[in-house]
Formats: structure tokens, sequence, C-alpha cells
């Protein structure tokens, strides 16, 4: 039997990596965590989830300063943002959460980190710092880094990302954004509360394209009106940059568009993490999307395991640390743990807040799926109306034999309330249950309660029930 320094190797210090190596050493097995930043924590902590959920909300309190005259409040103007102290707090967010990700608590739980590079030799063995390291299992969790820019055009000129925008020394006058996915669409409206003008350039018709349109269309009106300037349909066909800043050159069908800004952020997609690690070396399958995993999270080298954004199917932290925990349900408990993503929840934290779980309609028509809508909006809760947030609404999707197959929510706190669903979704609940259960009032949770009542009340209601009833209780009836 082949001796190995390591039962469990892992590259990345992510939410996949972090997960796995907590969970392995825990239970026993000699790990190894390798991560080639000086810190732990990955993108998530450092350029993606907790820095742009920082700057959301301090754009937001900003934004709501000024809208003092809609809740009966005296109308003020706050002195412009100083970016430098919305970095510093954003800084100091990170700084509190990498406690919980740092080297001495991992070490604490067992766990032995290193820093730097490693390149495959062969199948079970890296190259890291000019030692030989070999481990019997191994976890790929580097993660994905912005997407280079799609267009010529673009590569000679001076732009951000998601790594550089939280960090910026000063509050840009000018933005434009190419893409509007996510990220995009939620950099584009906190900056335009902080107060730049924000530009967004878009190929296709719709903004955030995977979602339902009538959905992605209100989260765009909502920022129109706010002030973000959106171009759809739009062809990037040239670009420069001199003193007065970057200008990008667009064609909308006949249209020639030509706009000029301090700052462009390029928001175009993810690519995955996959240079240098010597993949090529080992044989083991990859594509521009990432590397290819089974069900239980194997690569086609099946002691290699890739969860994560690295695989390219689901680019959310919380779907990276469910998959880590497949991972170690293979790898450490060797049990055929398989991954179940049919209810994976995701949110876009725009202001409203647009969140999902399962299918929406432009997935279940792909998917020829015949469905009925049901909806509820939040003009009728009362809540929502007393903190004036009544824009938005939710969608139930049943499907022929009036099972839920999706919950795509558009409103306040969307985020929230959709852990509702994922709790009767993956709890088998009837909607007739839901509809029974108490919620506390005023709250925005009662939107679910009453989106199911809509559902069950015509059968409770029905004129065969009511005819029954009479027959059974001689009830008389309204006359």
């Amino acid at each position: 039997m082949t001796a190995f320094d390591y039962d469990i190797a892992v590259i990345g210090g992510g939410a996949a990596g972090l997960t796995v190596s907590s969970g392995a050493a825990q239970l026993g097995a000699k790990t190894l965590l390798i991560e080639k930043e000086p810190s732990l924590g990955g993108d998530c902590l450092h350029f993606g989830c907790v820095p742009s959920k920082t700057l959301i909300h301090s754009a937001k309190v900003y934004h709501d300063m000024q809208q003092g005259r809609r809740f009966g409040l005296p109308e003020i103007s706050p002195p412009p943002v100083d970016f430098g102290l919305v970095a510093r707090r954003i800084q100091s967010v990170i700084d509190v959460i990498q406690v919980h990700d740092s080297v001495e608590r991992f070490n604490g739980l067992g766990v032995e980190v290193e820093f730097g590079s490693p390149c495959f030799c062969d199948e079970h063995v890296v190259d890291l710092n000019g030692r030989r390291i070999s481990a019997k299992s191994w976890v790929i969790a580097t993660g994905s880094s912005p997407a280079a820019p799609r267009v010529d055009a673009l590569k000679d000129i001076r732009y951000i990302t998601s790594k550089e925008i939280f960090s910026l020394e000063k509050l840009p006058q000018s933005m434009i954004v190419l893409g509007a996915g996510p990220i995009a669409i939620e950099m584009a409206q906190a900056f335009s509360r902080l107060g730049t003008e924000v530009s967004v350039i878009q190929r296709s018709a719709q903004i955030l394209s995977k979602e339902d349109q009538d959905m992605a269309d209100e989260v765009m009106a909502a920022l129109e009106e706010e002030g973000v300037r959106f171009f759809l349909n739009a062809t990037v066909t040239a670009a420069s940059e001199d003193s007065h800043g970057k200008h990008i050159s667009i064609s909308q069908g006949d249209r020639s568009v030509r706009l000029s800004a301090e700052t462009l952020l390029l928001a175009q997609g993810r690519r995955p993490n996959v240079e240098g690690l010597g993949l090529d070396t080992i044989d083991l399958d990859y594509t521009p999307k990432g590397i290819v995993v089974d069900n239980r999270m194997r690569s086609s080298q099946k002691h290699i395991y890739a969860p994560g954004d690295i695989n390219g199917s689901f680019q959310f932290t919380h779907a990276a640390g469910y998959e880590a925990g497949i991972v170690v349900s293979n790898a450490i408990f060797h049990l055929p743990r398989k991954v179940n993503t049919r209810w994976m929840p995701w949110c876009t934290y725009t202001e409203p807040e647009l969140s999902s779980i399962g299918m929406n309609e432009k997935q279940a028509r792909q998917a020829g799926i015949d469905y009925d809508v049901w909806t509820e909006s939040f003009r009728e809760n009362d809540r929502a109306l007393a903190e004036g947030e009544e824009r938005g609404t939710l969608k139930l999707l049943l499907d022929k034999k009036e099972r839920p197959i999706g919950i795509q929510i558009l409103g306040p706190r969307a985020g929230d309330l959709i852990g509702e669903w994922i709790a009767v979704l993956n709890g088998g609940m009837k909607l007739s249950s839901l509809a029974g259960t108490i919620h506390p009032y005023p709250t925005l949770t009662e939107i679910s309660k009453r989106v199911a009542g809509s559902f069950v009340s015509p059968k409770i209601f029905s004129p065969g029930i009511k005819k029954a009833l009479r027959f059974l209780f001689k009830l008389q009836g309204s006359r």
C-alpha cells in the first residue's frame, strides 16, 4: 500500500476549500490546505459577497438619507460621499470575518496550512515551493476570477473588475458597466446611489438574462428611476482612452452611440482558475467552463474532487459549501452521496431584491413543462406598505399536478423571504399546510402564506363544498 503524506489535500482556501478542510480534519483525516493568496477566505470574503453587500448597504443608507420626504420627514442633502471612508468600512468588515477564516483557527481544527502555487507532478503528487507533497485524495477548489474582455478593442484600455472596485481611492464621477449580470447590476445601483453617473451596456435584450424577463425588467425600471442608463442589444465596436477618460462606441441596430466615463467596470462573467495547476500533466478533463465533475464532485481522476466555482455549475458561495459537503461524504466517509441541486436558491441584492428557488418560467418553458402561475403583490402586504417598499411580486409556479416547481420573489428582503420556501420545498410541505400556518402580523413573510392561501381558497370555498355544507348542516346562506 502506498504511503501518502496526507489523507486529503485541498488546493484553494475559499468557501469550498475551507469547508472540506475543516470537515476532513475534524473527522480525523490528516489534512493539508494550500492557498496561493496571502490570506484565506477566497474571493467571497475579499472581492465578492462580503465587500459587495457591505458596499450595497452603505449605498442604501446614503440613498435613504435623501428620501425623508417619502416618509413624512425633513428632506436633507447629505454632503458628497468620501469613498475612502466607505472602502475602510468594507475592509473593517472583512477583517472581522477574516478571524473566522484565519490560519490559526484552521490549525486549531487540525488543518496544516501552506501558501504557494502548487502544480501536479502526477495524479497524487504536487510540487509546492520546490517540495513534492503527496495525498491519497485531492480537492481542487481554486474558484473563479473575472473573465477577460470579450472584445479585442477593450484589451488596450484600462478597466477595473470586482477585484479592484471595493478599494478605489475615490468615488468615480462616472462609470460604464460592461455586462448586466448580478454583479454588474448590484454595482450599478450601488455606485449610482453613492453619486456616480452610471451607464450599463448589455449585449442581449434583457438584464439578468437567467431570470424571467418580467422580473428583470422591473429591476431595470427601478434602477432607471434612480438614474442608471441602460443600453441593451448593444455591441461594442471601439474603445479608447485619453486624459478625459474611457470612451466606448456601441452599435444598437442602426444606431451608434459613443459613451464616455471616468471608470470602466468589466463584469462579463467569470472564468475558472485552472491555470498553473498542471491539469494536462495528469490528464484531468476540463473545459473553458471549468473542471468536469460527476454528481459526486469527482473529476475524471476519481480521487480528485472539484467543488465550487471551479466546476462552473453554480457560482454561489452557498453552492460551494454544499458541494464541499458532498466531497467530505465521498472522500472521508466513502459514502456515494450525490448532489441534488433541484432546490438551489439564489438572490440578486438590488433594491428590490430578486431571489429564486427551483425553476422560473424561462426554465420551465425550456424544459417543456406545463405550469400555472400564482402571484401575490407586495402592494397587498401591510408591512411593505408601512415601510414604503410595496414594489414587487412573489411568483409561484405549479406543475399540472399542482406541485411547486419554483418560486421567484421580487421585493423587499427577498433573499430572506426565500428561506421559508427553502424549508417548504426541501421538507415536502403541502401548500395547504403553509396556508394554515400562523405568521406574525405585520410581516413581509405573510406574502408566502397569502399566495399559498390563494391557491387553496378556491378548493375550500368551491360551489361543491358550499352545497355539501348547506345540505349537511342546514346552512341558510346569504340572502
